[in-house]
């Protein structure tokens, strides 16, 4: 019995340790937030984020960036996700959050609500400079305030509990902030900071194991099973070589959405190449097809 008794409270202690341990807080590098915004270059930013693509629904009436109300959400195997107004209204959107507070939730995932889920790219954002941070926060600062109120989460049970998302956070987020390879061109370097980083091309091409995160290893490799983001082809360079791509007509079919093959590139890629790609800089365009084509 005084085994049976020591066993189960040396269970209960583990047990106790590895909960706090999954609880603690997931934090990367301090910002610097005494940075002065440029709202011109958090304007572009907007753009390269393709925050536009996934906080808009036309199909509603609503502003821009004021959230999907009757937009069809991110499905996922854990539920479906609606991206929220983050326009400058003080209650329906962001309007009266600090740049602190927009900070935290770009690099640590964490919201003044909580926890946020990672249908939110935090993942890819937290790689941004503190530059690019505090120009983001001013130009949406300046976006027409909105009152339209975002729409819930559809997630069921235990997914709904925020707190159990600093656990997943423990075992798969990395707050950090993006380091150039040296041995590298300023070209491929900046086209893998746009995939792995604002652009956030690799949170939709990539798939993802039981829990919702990335499978290690298999980054870009497509995500054929769906999940947040839909479904997605392979971006390898093998792959994209195989449907006719070259660093050429890639960057131009981010441009135009029209793939070597004569065909169109439609649904979710379509939206993204409208409200995103097609706007970036043709320097832009060209790092990300470099990159990609370089194999990574």
């Amino acid at each position: 019995m005084r085994r049976w008794i020591w066993g189960l409270g040396v269970v209960a202690v583990v047990g106790l340790g590895v909960a706090i341990y999954m609880l603690k807080p997931v934090t990367g590098p301090e910002r610097d937030l005494t940075l002065v915004g440029d709202a011109t270059r958090g304007a572009y930013l907007i753009r390269l984020g393709g925050c536009i693509a996934c906080h808009t629904d036309t199909s509603s009436g609503a502003g821009i960036l004021a959230g999907g109300p009757g937009g069809p959400g991110l499905t996922s195997p854990f539920g479906t996700f609606f991206a929220p107004n983050i326009t400058s209204h003080p209650t329906a959107g962001i309007g009266n959050w600090t740049l602190a507070q927009f900070s935290k939730a770009m690099s640590d995932g964490e919201g003044p609500q909580g926890h946020l889920y990672p249908s939110f790219p935090y993942e890819n954002y937290t790689l941004m400079s503190d530059q690019e941070i505090a120009d983001l926060y001013a130009a949406l600062k300046e976006v027409p305030a909105d009152p339209t109120p975002s729409k819930a989460h559809q997630i069921s049970f235990p997914f709904n509990i925020r707190l159990a998302l600093a656990g997943w956070k423990n075992l798969f987020f990395k707050p950090e902030r993006y380091v150039a390879d040296a041995s590298q061109s300023d070209e491929w370097n900046r086209g893998r900071y746009l995939v792995f980083g604002p652009a956030h091309c690799v949170a939709c091409h990539s798939p993802r194991n039981l829990l919702g995160a990335i499978e290690g290893g298999k980054e870009l490799a497509g995500n054929p099973g769906g999940g947040v983001g839909g479904k997605a082809p392979s971006l390898l360079a093998a792959d994209l070589s195989s449907e006719g791509y070259g660093a050429a007509s890639l960057a131009q079919a981010l441009s135009d959405g029209f793939t070597p093959n004569f065909d169109v590139l439609g649904g979710a890629m379509g939206e993204v190449i409208t409200e995103g790609t097609s706007q970036w800089t043709a320097e832009d365009r060209a790092a990300v097809a470099a990159y990609l084509m370089a194999g990574q």
